[in-house]
């Protein structure tokens, strides 16, 4: 079998490169796990699917659990979205994507009740030729709601360098003044010291002070 030319060869490496790129548009980012009550909570739930794995038919399930409780059924998608009778009820939006590997939702207004697990139940039935495998995956969200939102420790950590900043530049630009006021004092008194001489010399040894000049 004939070897490659180099350059056939370069063009295959950068396509394969290339695709491999393209290729990772999917990433599993785990949901936040704190809200403020009164604001919007997205509880992102997503499942990623290669290429070749996009013909399916999805169906997604979501639960909630409060302390101590059972999990109940809040919401599905089966084709078309259903919202079932909870304390949600009203308050739930979906915001899956259209190829179905982000099928989160969100929770309007939360409040201090909606604490609890949430669960993500994905099925897909893949549309093979021969057979339809069946795929199942979930997951889980702890979501705490508080009152008011917390200081964030970057924030509070910025905050604080900020402010020794400004009390060293402070500090410096007090020590630059009283450095030059004191130099500034220091070359008046020479000055003066210089003057107050000059002026106790006598008149007839002020003509001596001339510098004689050679002939």
């Amino acid at each position: 079998m004939a070897a490659l030319p180099p350059l056939l060869c370069a063009s295959s490496l950068v396509l394969v490169v290339w695709a491999g790129f393209c290729s990772a548009v999917c990433v599993e980012v785990p949901s936040e796990t704190e809200a403020v009550q009164g604001t919007d909570m997205k509880l992102l739930c997503i499942s990623c699917m290669k290429r070749e794995e996009v013909t399916a038919s999805t169906v997604v399930e979501w639960f909630y659990r409060p302390e101590g409780g059972k999990d109940e059924p809040i919401y599905e998608y089966r084709k078309t979205n259903h919202e079932f009778p909870s304390r949600f009820s009203g308050r739930i939006q979906w915001n899956g994507s259209k190829d179905m590997q982000d099928v989160s939702i969100t929770v309007v207004n939360v409040t201090l009740n909606d604490s609890g697990i949430y669960t993500c139940n994905i099925t897909r039935e893949f549309e093979f030729e021969i057979h339809r495998p069946l795929f199942t995956s979930s997951r889980l969200i702890h979501l705490t709601v508080v009152e008011e939102a917390g200081e964030d420790f970057t924030s509070v950590i910025s905050e604080i360098m900020m402010y020794i900043l400004l009390v060293f530049l402070t500090l410096w630009l007090l020590i630059e003044m009283v450095y030059c006021y004191r130099k500034v004092s220091k070359a008046e008194e020479a000055a003066q010291e210089n003057a107050t001489d000059y002026l106790a010399i006598p008149s007839e040894n002020k003509e001596n002070c001339a510098v004689p000049v050679e002939e």
